[in-house]
C-alpha cells in the first residue's frame, strides 16, 4: 500500500493506492498550527472510509510521499533560524547588493529591501581564490576560529558559507566546513559550492543562506513526521515532494531543505501531462490547480515541464531569491477561500486575502464572516450544501447568502445572485491573467493547448476560464480534486546535479567539458544505485547557455554524455538555436554561444505503471435536478449527475452539474462534457 499526501492552505489531500494499484481519494482540513496532525487526520479519514483500522492500514504501507508548504511558510513569515553568513574578506554585502531590477523603475520612495541575513550576522573570511582556481591569498585558519567564537557569542542556529569562486576551487569552503564541524558541533551549515555551484554570486549566496536557515526547522519537521507516522503504525519509506517535480527521501530533504520550498505545486503538471496525453493526445497542457488559498498555474510544453531559476518568494527583486531550479509556477491569491470585497470606490475585488483553513468560508460554519468564492458557488446552487466532501460536511447556505448580501450585493446595489456571479467572474479574470502571463512567456498559445483543471475548487469556474482563454478543451481528471497528491504518486525519485564549467562554441574545449559531464554522470549513477528503485532510470543533460554578450542564460538540451566530435558541438548549437527561437521567437545563428554551467537530472521510477486508476466501488448513481444560476440563463432547473457513475464516452450537454465525492464540475450552457476511459471528464467548450 502506498500513500501520497499534499498539505494545502485549506485542505490536506490524500490518495491511497492498494496492492492492486487501485486508488482512493480523501480530504481533511489542514491544521496550520500543526500540519502533521492534519496528515494524521487525513489518514484517519481514509481508514474510516475504507472500513479498516488506521494502524492496520499504515502497517501495510511501504511508501509515504508528502508535499508540504512548511518551508515556504517559514520564509514568508520570518520563522527561519538565526543564521550567519560567512563570505570572502572584502565582500560582505553580497546579499545586500542583490541583483539589479525594480518593479517600479522610477519610484524611489520604495525603501531598499533588507538582506535575508542581516549585515550584523555576516562575517568575512580571509583568503582568496581567483577565477581560474588559483589561490592568491592564503586561507587564515586562526581568523576563521575567531569568527566561530563570535558565532557562539551570537547564539546562531545555522551557518551559510559562500566564498568567491568556490565553484572552481572549493578548498577554502571545505576547510571552513571542517572547522565548523569541529568547533561548532550540532549547528547545521551549508556550503554554497555543494548546494548550488552557480557562477552568479548573489544567487549562490542566497540559496545557501535560505537552505541553512531552514535546516533546524525542517530537520525537526521531518523527524516529527517520520516519528509520528511510525507511532501511528507506518514503518515504510518516507519521501518528500521537491520543487522540481520529483521526490527525495525525508532525510535528504532535512539536509537540504531548499529542495522542497515549493513542494506541493510542482506535482500538478506531472499528473496533468498524463491526463492531457491520455485523454486528448495533446503534449501541450496548461495545468491549473485551484486550492482554497491560491491558484497555481504551470505548463507542459511538448511533453516537458518548464523549469526556472528566476525563483523569487515574494515580490521580484524585493523578495527572497532562491536561485534554485523549480517548476515554473505562477501563483495568484485566488482560490475557493479568496475573500470578495468592495473598495471605497465601489469596485469589486476577489482576493488576494483568503479565509484559509481557519476560519474558512462562511458556509463552513467555523466562524468566517466574509464572503468567498466558495460561498458564491453555494448561493448560486452550484454546490450542494448537503453533499460537500461526499456528505461528510454540511454547508451553511443561509449564512453565505447573508454575507454576500451585506458585503457585496448591497454596496453594489444588485441582487444576491448577480453579486455571487460577479464574484465568480472577477475570480475567473484573476485566474485568466495568471494563465496568460505564464503561457505567453513560455511561447504557448492557449488556443492550441488543453486546459487541465485540478484542485477541489477547479470545477467551479474552469469552463468559464477556458471560454475566456479560447481553449477548445477542458480536462477535469478523475483525481482532479487531489491533483498534486496524484502527481506525487505518479512521480519518480529525482536528483539534479550541477557543474560550473565555462565554454564557448567559438573555442570549444571538448576535453574540459567532457570531464565535467563525466563527473555529473558518475553522481547520477551513484544516486540511481542507492535509490532502491526497481523501475526505469533516465538521465537527461542540459546546459545553461546564452549568445555571446547576452546577460541571461536559458536551458538547452545536451544529447549525450560526451562531445566526441565537431558534429556533436554542431548538434548542441542547433538545439540551442531552436530553444531560443521557441522561447523568444528569434535566434542568431551567426553568434557564438557561451555555456556557463552544465546539469544532469536523474530519475528513477518507483512504480511499474504511469497512470492512476480510481476505485469504482460503492459509486452512487445520484441523478436529480437542482435549481442553479447561470449568467446566460438566470435561475434554471439543472440536471445533477455523478460523473464517476457515467460510462466511458457518455456525454451530457450543459448547463449541468457533475459531482463526485470531492468536487463539483459546473458545465455551463453550450459546453459538452464526455466521460473518458481514464475516469475523467473532457469538456468541449464550444459544444460537440
Amino acid at each position: 500500500m502506498r500513500f501520497a499526501c499534499d498539505t494545502g492552505g485549506t485542505f490536506t489531500d490524500l490518495i491511497v493506492e492498494d496492492d492492486d494499484g487501485v486508488c482512493r481519494m480523501f480530504k481533511a482540513s489542514t491544521t496550520p498550527d500543526d500540519p502533521v496532525r492534519g496528515v494524521l487526520d487525513a489518514l484517519q479519514t481514509a481508514a474510516d472510509g475504507m472500513g479498516i483500522d488506521r494502524k492496520a492500514m499504515l502497517s501495510a504501507g511501504s511508501l509515504f510521499i508528502h508535499g508540504t508548504t512548511h518551508a515556504i511558510n517559514a520564509i514568508i513569515t520570518g520563522r527561519t533560524a538565526r543564521t550567519a553568513l560567512l563570505t570572502t574578506e572584502g565582500h560582505p554585502d553580497i546579499l545586500t547588493l542583490r541583483e539589479g531590477g525594480r518593479t517600479e523603475a522610477f519610484n524611489f520612495t520604495i525603501p531598499f529591501p533588507d538582506p535575508f541575513i542581516p549585515r550584523a550576522l555576516t562575517f568575512e573570511v580571509p583568503g582568496r581564490i581567483r577565477l581560474d582556481g588559483q589561490e592568491i591569498e592564503p586561507f587564515d585558519e586562526a581568523a576563521v576560529l575567531a569568527v566561530i567564537e563570535r558565532l557562539k557569542d551570537e547564539k546562531v542556529e545555522a551557518v551559510a558559507v559562500c566564498l568567491l569562486w568556490s565553484v572552481v576551487n572549493p578548498e577554502h569552503e571545505e576547510r571552513v566546513g571542517a572547522l565548523l564541524e569541529k568547533h561548532l558541533p550540532g549547528i547545521p551549515y551549508t556550503l554554497s559550492h555543494r548546494l548550488n555551484p552557480s557562477l552568479r554570486e548573489f544567487r549562490r549566496a542566497s540559496s545557501a543562506a535560505v537552505d541553512a536557515s531552514l535546516k533546524p526547522l525542517m530537520g525537526h519537521y521531518m523527524s516529527s513526521l517520520q516519528q509520528r507516522l511510525k507511532d501511528a503504525g507506518f514503518d515504510g519509506r518516507v519521501l518528500v515532494i521537491t520543487s522540481n517535480a520529483g521526490v527525495i527521501d525525508a532525510q535528504v530533504a532535512a539536509q537540504a531543505p531548499i529542495h522542497i520550498v515549493n513542494s506541493g505545486p510542482s506535482m500538478a503538471p506531472v499528473a496533468g501531462h498524463w491526463f492531457s496525453l491520455t485523454d486528448e493526445g495533446n503534449d501541450n497542457a496548461i495545468v491549473a490547480d485551484t486550492g482554497g488559498t491560491t491558484y497555481d498555474v504551470s505548463l507542459v510544453r511538448r511533453g516537458l515541464i518548464p523549469m526556472t531559476r528566476e525563483t523569487w518568494i515574494g515580490e521580484p527583486y524585493r523578495g527572497v531569491m532562491l536561485g534554485f531550479p523549480w517548476v515554473d509556477v505562477k501563483s495568484v491569491g485566488a482560490g475557493g477561500g479568496s475573500i470578495a470585497w468592495v473598495d471605497n470606490g465601489g469596485l469589486l475585488h476577489v482576493g488576494p486575502q483568503s479565509a484559509g483553513a481557519v476560519p474558512g468560508p462562511v458556509a463552513y460554519g467555523r466562524g468566517g464572516t466574509l464572503p468567498t468564492v466558495t460561498d458564491a458557488s453555494v448561493v448560486l446552487g452550484h454546490l450542494d450544501p448537503d453533499y460537500f466532501l461526499g456528505g461528510t460536511m454540511s454547508l451553511d447556505r443561509d449564512g453565505a447568502e447573508a454575507s454576500i448580501r451585506r458585503y457585496v450585493a448591497e454596496p453594489l446595489g444588485i441582487d444576491v445572485a448577480a453579486a455571487a456571479d460577479a464574484i465568480l467572474a472577477i475570480a475567473t479574470e484573476n485566474m485568466v491573467q495568471a494563465i496568460v502571463d505564464i503561457t505567453v512567456n513560455q511561447g504557448i498559445d492557449p488556443r492550441e493547448a488543453v486546459l487541465v483543471g485540478g484542485g477541489g475548487a477547479a470545477g467551479l469556474n474552469s469552463v468559464r476560464i477556458a471560454q475566456r482563454l479560447g481553449c477548445p478543451t477542458l480536462i477535469v481528471p478523475s483525481v482532479g480534486a487531489t491533483l498534486s497528491a496524484a502527481g506525487a504518486l505518479m512521480s519518480d525519485l529525482k536528483a539534479e546535479y550541477h557543474a560550473a564549467c565555462f565554454a564557448s562554441t567559438a573555442r570549444f574545449d571538448r576535453a574540459k567539458v567532457n570531464e565535467a559531464l563525466a563527473g555529473l554522470r558518475e553522481r547520477c549513477d551513484a544516486f540511481a544505485a542507492a535509490s532502491g528503485a526497481k523501475g526505469r532510470t533516465n538521465i537527461r543533460y542540459k546546459a545553461e547557455a546564452r549568445y555571446d554578450t547576452q546577460i541571461w542564460e536559458i536551458e538547452a538540451p545536451v544529447r549525450s554524455v560526451s562531445f566526441d566530435s565537431a558534429a556533436d558541438v554542431d548538434a548542441f548549437v542547433a538545439d540551442f538555436h531552436a530553444a531560443h527561437q521557441d522561447l523568444f521567437g528569434f535566434d542568431d545563428p551567426a553568434s557564438p554561444i557561451e555555456i556557463v554551467g552544465w546539469s544532469a537530472t536523474v530519475t528513477c521510477a518507483l512504480r511499474d505503471t504511469d497512470g492512476i486508476r480510481l476505485s469504482e466501488d460503492n459509486v452512487e448513481t445520484r441523478n436529480h435536478v437542482r435549481t442553479a444560476y447561470f449568467a446566460e440563463t438566470g435561475w434554471i432547473e439543472t440536471p445533477v449527475r455523478r460523473f464517476d457513475a457515467m460510462q466511458p464516452d457518455e456525454f451530457i450537454e450543459g448547463p449541468a452539474l457533475l459531482e463526485n465525492a470531492l468536487t463539483t464540475v459546473v458545465v455551463g450552457p453550450g459546453a459538452v462534457a464526455t466521460r473518458r476511459s481514464s475516469g475523467g471528464l473532457s469538456i468541449a467548450i464550444g459544444g460537440k
